[in-house]
């Protein structure tokens, strides 16, 4: 008995002086530390290239690519979920599109990277990154905006890598006007062209080489929901990818090939200081969603990554709303 009153009395003031110590201390309260640019730690900038595409190398800060916010940023890994995939990315030379092309190369995807000749520099940047992640990337400077390009990159892809899988449709281009009056035809032409004709254009042909198991992924926009006054015909275009990506899964269901769209919020990426003045970029980052700032390439990427896999086989006519916290209903 003496023996269990001497352990009582030991787990008793171990108890007694852990509870003085606990309760006694200074709670400290360990935040996440901040990674991603805050509002406000974006510069004015713009980019003056005319016609549009916006340039990652001239951007400050650059946007981040396959960082992933943690304890400080750590690098997206893949795990084999796309293992020998091959992979059309249109507007994959930087932005959501780099992201996008690096993610699926670390997850075991050769990449065709579809780009303008303009936009040379920030290819290569994208390609060295496909390689190092020990994948293929075949570039071709394409216009999307022109149905011959449309059809020849498609063929280009299969001519090198002899099949296609995935199929990402995301070049864009966007223009902003204070009014309807001030919209040219040759501006509307543009980006419907860009943007959603590009889509029937590549998607027709890609088609011919896709097969049971396949995926189409479209990329549009939060603007297709919550509208965007300055954005008129950008957003038309990016609610018209909605409805075509919701029929075409209707009528592709029964081949067995998926098709599934991603509408991105407010992410940091060439389109912006391409398409804003200077001054624009400031309230640009300001007028943020829930989450308190606007979104990086890398975390819109891994949408595109599980709608491109196994893993979302059951998906097809579905959307996907990396933005921020903004509350979609449609």
């Amino acid at each position: 008995m003496a023996y269990y009153r001497l352990q009582y009395r030991q787990t008793f003031y171990l108890l007694r002086n852990f509870k003085r110590f606990y309760f006694a201390a200074p709670k400290i309260h360990r935040m996440p530390t901040p990674t991603y640019p805050q509002p406000g730690q974006i510069p004015p900038q713009t980019q003056t290239h005319a016609p549009q595409p916006g340039l990652q190398h001239e951007m400050t800060p650059r946007p981040i690519d396959t960082g992933l916010e943690g304890d400080g940023l750590e690098e997206y890994k893949g795990i084999g979920k796309l293992k020998d995939k091959v992979a059309i990315v249109t507007g994959g030379d930087s932005g959501i599109g780099r992201a996008v092309s690096i993610m699926f190369a670390r997850e075991g995807a050769d990449v065709a990277v579809v780009y303008l000749p303009k936009e040379q520099k920030d290819a290569e940047v994208t390609r060295r990154a496909v390689e190092e992640a020990g994948r293929k990337c075949l570039l071709i400077p394409k216009d999307v905006s022109r149905e011959q390009d449309c059809v020849s990159l498609v063929q280009t892809t299969i001519d090198t890598f002899g099949h296609l899988d995935i199929l990402v449709n995301n070049a864009a281009v966007q223009h902003m006007k204070e009014s309807i009056t001030e919209l040219s035809t040759d501006q509307l032409d543009q980006t419907f062209k860009t943007n959603i004709y590009s889509m029937f254009w590549i998607t027709r042909e890609a088609l011919k080489h896709m097969r049971t198991g396949s995926a189409v992924i479209n990329t549009t926009s939060v603007t297709a929901y919550k509208g965007s006054p300055h954005l008129l015909d950008y957003s038309a275009t990016k609610g018209a990818i909605v409805s075509f990506t919701r029929s075409l899964a209707l009528q592709l269901a029964p081949k067995g090939i998926r098709v599934n769209a991603v509408a991105p919020g407010p992410i940091w990426t060439p389109l912006q200081p391409a398409s804003r003045p200077e001054d624009n970029v400031e309230s640009f980052q300001e007028k943020v969603p829930p989450l308190g700032r606007v979104g990086q390439p890398a975390e819109v990427g891994p949408s595109y990554v599980f709608l491109a896999s196994k893993e979302a086989s059951y998906y097809t006519g579905q959307v996907l709303h990396p933005n921020g916290g903004y509350i979609i209903n449609g």
